[in-house]
């Protein structure tokens, strides 16, 4: 009986931990239950959808056409500080857009930094922006222009990088530099790496879980390393970005925020 009982409460235990770890299912923009669609989409050939807005010239008589990535819990609505007038004078078209599993654009279940790049394509084929574009990724938007690089290079008339997020384990970088860098985060953000990197599957439990200290930037306590970075990020949370980030994780935050630090990490 002993035996029995030790077997069922196992099992049970198992039960109990396979549920725990399991994130819920993406509330889907335009389900039943989901959020409501505002916002201009394109349909991929996968039957997903993309969300986008346009800023600048029109594209017709753009001299330069920008497809821009937002970061890491941000949307569509994320988008240069550039005067009207210098657009105008540059004759700069730029399209910002939700990324798989944020925002209104529906989620990718099998994410990665050759799905995002090809979801660009798709994107710039459907917006008619030609045979070349310029791409521009905004921190964790980074990995989507790399994988832009690495599987649509020929569609690309140049690239750009903004305070971009770097994966410690790239071989590019030298290896005591990495390790350096590294261990100057806190031990909460050296776990919010590890965790995604080794065990993406414990994910959702990790972020989401109260028993030990998680991601600073997603508890909203992460404390920028010099006074600089402290007074561009006291700016950058007075713009409502905390409605803003509601806004762009609406769908799940695993849809979003952690499938971005399981494919960069």
């Amino acid at each position: 009986i002993l035996k029995k009982v030790v077997l069922v409460s196992f099992v049970g235990f198992l039960a109990w931990a396979y549920n725990t770890i399991q994130p819920p299912p993406p509330n889907i923009c335009g389900s039943a239950d989901g959020p409501p669609v505002t916002a201009p989409r394109v349909r991929l050939q996968d039957g997903r959808h993309l969300a986008y807005k346009e800023h600048g010239v029109p594209k017709e008589r753009a001299k330069y056409k920008i497809i821009l990535m937002h970061g890491f819990m941000g949307s569509r609505n994320d988008f240069l500080n550039v005067s009207k007038e210098l657009q105008e004078e540059l004759g700069v078209y730029i399209v910002t857009f939700d990324r798989a599993g944020y925002g209104e654009s529906d989620p990718d279940p099998k994410r990665s930094a050759r799905s995002a790049a090809l979801d660009i394509e798709q994107l710039a084929d459907q917006l008619d922006l030609g045979p070349k574009f310029y791409v521009m990724g905004i921190s964790m938007g980074g990995f989507s222009m790399w994988g832009c690089l690495k599987y649509i290079p020929h569609r690309l008339a140049g690239a750009a990088l903004l305070v971009p997020v770097v994966n410690y384990r790239w071989p590019g970088f030298p290896a005591n530099l990495s390790n350096q860098a590294y261990n100057q985060q806190a031990r909460q953000d050296q776990w919010a790496l590890r965790i995604p990197y080794y065990a993406p599957w414990l994910t959702y439990w990790w972020m989401t879980q109260k028993w030990f200290p998680t991601s600073s930037v997603m508890s909203g306590n992460w404390k920028p390393l010099n006074r600089f970075d402290a007074e561009m990020y006291q700016k950058f949370l007075s713009g409502g970005r905390s409605v803003e980030h509601f806004t762009a994780t609406q769908q799940g935050v695993f849809e979003s925020s952690h499938r971005d630090m399981m494919v960069m990490f």
